[in-house]
């Protein structure tokens, strides 16, 4: 399938809308209302920091909803406003924020569902408008829909948009895309579906793997089982490693992604020399700048002397993750929470360690002065992140009674 000549004639198409329908205005006050916050945009103004009693917050510079994030949400307002009587769906969470899924589900927006890992589009008919998130959709989904009928309002955001206009560049010179993501994450399942041979490496642990087969060879059969689900198929290590291009989802930690593109830049000059590198090996920057941000302002928040710090943000927000990575990494007792309500009764926390299943922490608060770090993944509304302040500072208070 020509995946770039389909996404040319699909944007063509009357009924394809990804710019909205011009009624951001009807939309700005419910937005404004469920998501913005007064306390934040003060305590932005004061230097990130907030003081109540014994309790100091302090903010990263850079936090929450990105302009992506915030354009998605946006136009999923103006398609219920513009559809007031159709039938509305979405095929994926819009983005990793229960709070803002739960909204849109009171508005009368349908989930696909997902029956032993496939989407069941079963019940969408012609004529239905079907929202893509901003994670993207696959290129045989958004096919599906066309062939159906449906209305598509695509909210995809533009840093991936970028990712997948690499990947097309690979495919047209035959290179394997190297994609640095998790192979089961809606965005690099929406990218790898644009691609030609393809493979994807988790980490710089994967990629070394991979690097060391390039250069020494290796059995075959273990890398093929090692990749089982996170290769194109009829993947051949070796025969599909001697042109490679980089790519990644956007939300992965910037660092990693910069290392893994050295590593195999590295490789391929070992391998080939300098004179055929130009042939063998490509990257692009698609590392999104709002990662990036709120990435740095974390490096800088951990710097301070700070005794715990909260990660609020979707329990399966790539983003936010890697910022409870930053926070451990740097020997700082964290919190992933995914909304305030996780936060009591009393002074327990209901949290997300990394990589292991929710758990309590009972008296998480310490007495004393206490200095507290506060940052958000960028699908997390500040009204999210005030709710959360506002607790941990009545927990506060609570104790001091």
């Amino acid at each position: 399938m020509d995946t770039k000549a389909f996404k040319r004639s699909l944007q063509q198409s009357e009924n394809y809308h990804r710019r909205g329908f011009g009624r951001e205005e009807e939309v700005e006050g419910m937005l404004k209302t469920e998501y913005q916050s007064n306390l934040i945009g003060e305590i932005r103004a004061n230097n990130n920091t907030l003081r109540r009693g014994d309790v100091t917050v302090r903010l990263a510079e850079a936090f929450g909803f990105c302009w992506g994030v915030e354009r998605a949400v946006a136009i999923a307002y103006e398609t219920r406003t513009q559809f007031p009587n159709e039938r509305i769906w979405i095929t994926n969470e819009i983005i990793h924020n229960p709070g803002v899924n739960q909204r849109l589900r009171e508005m009368n927006v349908g989930f696909i569902e997902t029956i032993e890992g496939q989407k069941d589009f079963s019940s969408v008919q012609s004529g239905d408008v079907v929202i893509l998130p901003a994670f993207g959709a696959t290129v045989q989904e958004m096919q599906l829909l066309n062939d159906r009928g449906c209305t598509i309002v695509d909210t995809t955001c533009p840093w991936v948009s970028k990712v997948w206009n690499s990947v097309e560049k690979h495919k047209k010179r035959d290179y394997t895309s190297i994609v640095h993501g998790k192979y089961k994450h809606e965005e690099t399942l929406a990218t790898t579906s644009f691609a030609g041979k393809y493979l994807v490496v988790l980490n710089l642990t994967e990629a070394q793997y991979v690097a060391d087969y390039i250069l020494n060879g290796g059995d075959r059969s273990e890398f093929l089982a090692k990749f089982q689900n996170a290769c194109s198929e009829g993947f051949d290590p070796d025969f599909d490693l001697d042109r490679l291009g980089i790519a990644n989802q956007t939300t992965m930690l910037k660092s990693e992604t910069e290392q893994i593109g050295k590593l195999f830049e590295r490789t391929m000059l070992q391998k080939y020399g300098p004179t055929e590198l130009n042939d063998r090996f490509m990257a692009f920057n698609t590392i999104c700048d709002a990662t990036q941000e709120r990435q740095d302002a974390m490096l800088e928040l951990v710097e301070e002397d700070i005794d715990l710090m909260v990660v609020i943000g979707g329990f399966n927000s790539s983003n936010t993750t890697h910022l409870q990575e930053i926070a451990i990494e740097h020997g700082i007792p964290s919190y992933h929470i995914d909304s305030a309500d996780r936060i009591g009764p009393g002074n327990r926390i209901e949290h997300k360690p990394l990589e292991r299943d929710i758990e309590v922490t009972e008296n998480w608060i310490p007495e004393g002065k206490l200095v507290v770090g506060v940052t958000s993944g960028a699908s997390t509304p500040d009204k999210s992140v005030e709710e959360t302040i506002e607790k941990i500072f009545q927990l506060k208070a609570v104790a001091l009674v």
